[in-house]
């Protein structure tokens, strides 16, 4: 359809064979696929991209043709004349799967009086000599010409109501509904006309008015009253059911039901044929031809009522013009043949989220036949032949083979290039001038519906059925439905083990994305910005795959730019943590400097514990397909546990220690693992991101593998790794750190009081009366790497027998009753001197004279490192230690 858009005179359009047509929908559909695909690599996704399956590759096609064969063998393909959805804009058949529903679509409905000639006994007793009319309601007036029944509920009450001088039948629930209608057109004289009386003069069931005739108001015809189903209600019209069982699925099913014709007086192009009645011939159904057959009943004396009635329309999804019912002659995949079978399928696979096994359940179960014949020239052919003098169709095992093979060396085109006798078999080719080839090609659904037999089943590396498929929730009546009635009509089973479905895009409003309103995002602009750059920043591809990771995508989801602004410091702060924490190996060789983990100290187990949690909470979110989980484990673990506390504590070892010192290289073993295994779990996320921290390892040559996507998952979940600290000591260092939390109030509570200024500047005294927690925290030892006053980032830390103590020696103070530990905490400034080098107060400051202006611990570590005191000239650096476990 775009090529023929794309073309600019009518006269080029009809000059197009079917081949040449193929040749140019093949180029535009290659076209496509090379700018989606550079798309989706821009976005970071994976794929076998240089080998892509696509449906117009003969290996597919042929595929495509075998799974017909299969369904047509066992009896699941039949060619039958009924009411489909026709697009009288491409003159094609639909299926439901290739119609939208736009807003805004107004009909003419109309309400219509159709005269009956012979009551059944109970209508002619209420009715008496003067007759009665029956009360239809239509919102396609164009299928009055058509009509050739009124359809009841033998359920319904109905009442004969006197209106105007005339007796009506109309269902008695809806009798005040039905006067409303009749109420006139306001006009200046009368500006609130008021609706005509109405009198009932007696009601009867649906039973008893089945059995009368009516005559058609503009044909010469009479039709009969027929019990229909339980598709009339009295939730609108009238409750009789204008019935044309050429235009409708309900009017043909009841058609069948009571033996009627099929009656469809409109041709491909939407206009009336000569068969829909005097006046007509030739007029679009769905514009002069509508509004013509509304003036007639009208000067017939039989249109009581009309108005615009705004409802939910059928479009076709290409052209996005309206579409009709109509009944043509079609094939159909009879889907009452395996519909158990499906429904059973359907309960063996695993539906992300759940509810969409109920959602598909119930489209599989109200499924009628699909209408699998489309006219037409791109696309896969039916293969199928008509007798020239019968038109009986010629559908066999072998001939569907045969063209199967020819299809899978030379490419659909063979169905037009072909002589007819090269795509019959041997067995027929003697007769190939009794026989024309068909001209229908198969449903588009019918082509992806079959990708599990054409790629899934056939592509080495994969398997049938497939671990899952990954769409729209709108394809529970798409490519989900089609792929499961072609596999299960065909195989017998699901072509999939688990189905996952998402949600749409919304913008920040939660307002349907629309061109015309101005409010789309488009992915590019997110990823590379827009031309002013300061509106509209260019984010990368990791940020907007970061925004996918945390919506519940189950559901619509919104974007804008206030949400990829949060999205954007989110990720500002992921990355920022991985570039400390890179940042900080600068001088690492893990080979030379790492330490046993069982060497380590108690907090740099406890980081790596929670590591390990990380793994394995990232494992199971994405085994479970919960995103959102795996990327709010990513976030609080970069800014709680590692900004928030490790790297915080970590920054004195980091900074203060002499390159070579134990508590530095313990402290550089955990980043090391912090960094690997957080580029690896965050590399499903953030692939670009990941391979970033990757590549800027600085002992990068000796890494297992060149690419954090060649490293393998993370080893903690992966390989089950015995935990760095048993949980009990993971949560008592929990617990320490929300006495962390409580100094730090306090700490905010001095420092606003002007009483310090930065934390180191506070001596902090601590009270619990938990002896539990007491005793953990008098069980941190001094020993220069887990000491209290690292933690709490103090110059000195007492730990006092009460509560009163600790408000004695402090000057601000968090009761036990306002803090979330449960302990006093207090808060004054520090004793002895500031050290000039790590900023902590301490009474060792001028006790080395060459050294005057720092601690013990700095002159020990500025020694270490060949730094002589001021004014002295360089000495030779000391040798560094010879391996990690040394320092």
């Amino acid at each position: 359809l775009k090529v023929l858009q794309g073309m600019k005179s009518r006269e080029e359009r009809q000059a197009l064979t079917p081949v040449k047509l193929r040749e140019r929908a093949a180029a535009f559909a290659k076209e496509t696929v090379d700018s989606q695909r550079a798309g989706f690599k821009r976005f970071g996704v994976w794929g076998d991209w240089e080998d892509p399956y696509l449906t117009l590759q003969p290996e597919y096609e042929a595929a495509q043709i075998g799974v017909f064969g299969a369904m047509a063998l066992k009896g699941h393909i039949y060619r039958g004349l009924k009411p489909v959805h026709w697009s009288p804009s491409t003159r094609t058949a639909l299926a439901e799967a290739e119609l939208e529903y736009p807003e805004g679509h107004t009909s003419r409905s109309i309400y219509v009086a159709l005269d009956v000639v012979e009551p059944s006994p109970a209508l002619e007793k209420l009715a008496g000599a003067d007759g009665a009319a029956l009360a239809v309601w239509t919102t396609t007036s164009w299928t009055i010409p058509a009509n050739l029944a009124v359809a009841v509920n033998e359920r319904i009450e109905y009442a004969v109501v006197k209106v105007g001088g005339r007796a009506v039948v109309v269902a008695k629930d809806l009798v005040e509904t039905f006067r409303a209608k009749l109420r006139p057109k306001a006009t200046e004289e009368e500006p609130e006309p008021k609706a005509p009386a109405v009198e009932i003069v007696g009601t009867l069931s649906g039973a008893d008015l089945a059995g009368s005739n009516y005559k058609h108001p503009l044909a010469d015809r009479t039709s009969p009253v027929v019990v229909g189903g339980e598709y009339i209600t009295t939730e609108s019209g009238t409750g009789l059911v204008h019935t044309a069982p050429g235009h409708g699925r309900d009017d043909y099913l009841t058609g069948q039901k009571h033996g009627l014709p099929l009656l469809s007086p409109v041709d491909d192009a939407g206009r009336f044929t000569a068969e829909a009645g005097e006046g007509l011939e030739g007029l679009s159904v769905l514009g002069e031809g509508n509004a013509k057959v509304i003036d007639q009943l009208q000067a017939a004396g039989a249109l009581l009522a009309e108005e615009a009635y705004g409802h939910k329309y059928p479009y076709d999804w290409r052209s996005k013009k309206p579409t009709i019912f109509r009944a043509t002659e079609q094939w159909f995949a009879s889907v009452d043949g395996f519909r158990e079978a499906a429904l059973a399928a359907i309960g063996e696979v695993q539906w992300l989220p759940a509810t969409g096994r109920n959602r598909i359940t119930a489209m599989t179960e109200g499924r009628s036949d699909w209408c699998i014949s489309r006219q037409r020239s791109w696309g896969v052919p039916i293969p199928v032949f008509y007798h020239k003098e019968t038109g009986e169709p010629l559908l066999e095992p072998e001939t569907v083979e045969h063209v199967r093979a020819l299809v899978a060396e030379r490419g659909s085109d063979v169905w037009w290039t072909a002589e007819t006798a090269e795509l019959l078999p041997d067995k027929y080719r003697a007769q190939a001038d009794d026989y024309v080839r068909g001209t229908d090609t198969m449903d588009v659904w019918f082509d992806s519906g079959s990708s599990w037999s054409a790629v899934a089943a056939a592509r080495e590396g994969l398997s049938y059925p497939a671990d899952m498929y990954l769409e729209g929730s709108d394809q529970h009546r798409g490519w989900f439905q089609s792929s499961l009635l072609t596999s299960v009509a065909a195989e017998g089973k699901a072509p999939y083990k688990t189905v996952l479905t998402h949600g749409f895009v919304l913008d920040e409003r939660g307002m349907k994305m629309s061109k015309s309103v101005g409010n789309v995002v488009d992915p590019l602009l997110v990823i590379e910005g827009g031309k002013n750059q300061k509106t509209e920043p260019p984010y990368g591809a990791d940020v907007l795959r970061l925004w996918v990771s945390t919506v519940d995508y189950s559901v619509d989801v919104s974007i804008g730019p206030n949400i990829l602004k949060q999205v954007f410091e989110s990720y500002r702060k992921i990355r920022n943590t991985a570039r400390y924490v890179v940042g900080n190996l600068h001088d690492y060789d893990p080979s030379a400097h790492a330490v046993p983990q069982e060497e380590l100290p108690a907090l740099d187990k406890w980081m790596l514990a929670r590591l390990d949690d990380l793994c394995e909470e990232v494992d199971d979110a994405f085994a479970s397909y919960q995103f959102f989980r795996a990327s709010q484990a990513l976030q609080r673990f970069c800014v709680s546990e590692l900004s928030g506390f490790y790297l915080d504590v970590a920054k004195d070892r980091l900074y203060i220690s002499a390159p070579g010192d134990f508590r530095r290289r313990s402290c550089q073993t955990v980043l090391q693992r912090v960094a690997e295994e957080l580029a690896r779990a965050m590399a499903p996320i953030l692939p670009h991101l990941a391979e970033d921290v990757w590549q800027n390892l600085p002992y990068r040559e000796s890494l297992p593998a060149e690419s954090v996507f060649l490293s393998g998952w993370t080893a903690s979940a992966a390989a089950g790794a015995e935990r760095a600290l048993p949980r009990a000591e993971v949560d008592a260092w929990e617990a320490i750190r929300e006495v962390r939390d409580d100094v730090n109030k306090a700490l905010e509570l001095a420092r606003a009081d002007k009483r310090i200024g930065a934390s180191l500047e506070a001596a902090v005294r601590i009270h619990t009366s938990n002896e539990t927690l007491a005793a953990l925290l008098a069980a941190l030892p001094s020993d220069g790497l887990n000491d209290l006053r690292y933690v709490m980032l103090a110059s000195q830390v007492e730990l006092c027998d009460s509560a009163d103590a600790v408000t004695s020696k402090s000057e601000c103070v968090v009761d036990s009753a306002d803090s979330a530990s449960g302990c006093t905490v207090g808060v004054a400034p520090a004793t002895g001197t500031k050290c000039d080098r790590c900023w902590n107060y301490c009474s060792s400051v001028g006790e080395d004279a060459s050294h005057p202006a720092i601690c013990h611990r700095c002159v020990d570590a500025v020694t270490k490192m060949g730094m002589d005191p001021p004014g002295q000239p360089a000495a030779k650096p000391a040798a560094e230690p010879a391996s990690a476990s040394a320092d």
